[in-house]
């Protein structure tokens, strides 16, 4: 005859759930070691210390989850005022000064520039309108999400101010739509290495690359 052996015993208490109901008395006498000082307690007083737990950890979550929700809506308001200021621009020349102004001010991004091509003659010699060489078209135009991560020597850096102060990069392609080729690129650096990561979420830039995108449309050629 084979011994019984613990799973035996734990699929028997699965199996019969009155077990307990019938010999009350061990849920006295049973006694386990608590993880808080080794000292032995009472089944009763194990599962309670188990329950404390849980909860713990739930409260922990809760929390973690509200200070995302409100770090979201933090994030949403920023988004409102950067899009309201580009609506209240009257020419669309100003358009590109206003954006890169504003983003860094609202989103605390210490640099930021743009250039854009195939635009209205009109805005042929304007300085964000040269300076783009077809390498950077090629780029902006392969790129299908943002480019997060280290600055790795992309010729876009040097339209910023310092580019040697860019440990970290955004690259956002601009385009009219998904399938479409990019139009243009805008830069956001940081000083700080980890600011912008490789793998890290992209759908809050995605957006403000499609926000821009839209609002820069106005110095496109027809």
């Amino acid at each position: 005859m084979n011994p019984i052996t613990e799973q035996d015993i734990a699929e028997f208490l699965i199996q019969t759930p009155d077990f307990f109901e019938r010999h009350a008395e061990l849920l006295t006498a049973v006694q386990l070691t608590s993880p808080h000082g080794g000292r032995a307690v009472s089944l009763q007083e194990r599962q309670a210390e188990m329950l404390r737990e849980k909860i713990k950890v739930l409260e922990q979550r809760l929390m973690e989850l509200m200070r995302h929700g409100n770090e979201n809506m933090l994030i949403g308001d920023k988004l409102q005022r950067w899009s309201r200021q580009l609506f209240l621009v009257h020419r669309a020349v100003d358009l590109p000064v206003v954006l890169l102004s504003e983003i860094c001010a609202q989103f605390n991004v210490p640099q930021a520039a743009l250039r854009l091509w195939d635009v209205a003659e009109v805005y042929a010699q304007e300085s964000f309108a040269v300076g783009a060489s077809d390498d950077v078209k090629s780029l902006a135009s392969s790129l299908s999400a943002p480019y997060c991560g280290v600055n790795a020597g992309f010729e876009a850096v040097q339209w910023l101010e310092d580019p040697q102060a860019a440990a970290s990069l955004v690259l956002l392609p601009l385009r009219p739509n998904a399938s479409a080729p990019a139009f243009g690129l805008l830069v956001l650096a940081s000083p700080d290495a980890a600011r912008y990561e490789a793998g890290m979420a992209t759908d809050f830039l995605e957006r403000i690359g499609e926000l821009a995108s839209a609002s820069l449309s106005r110095l496109r050629s027809l």
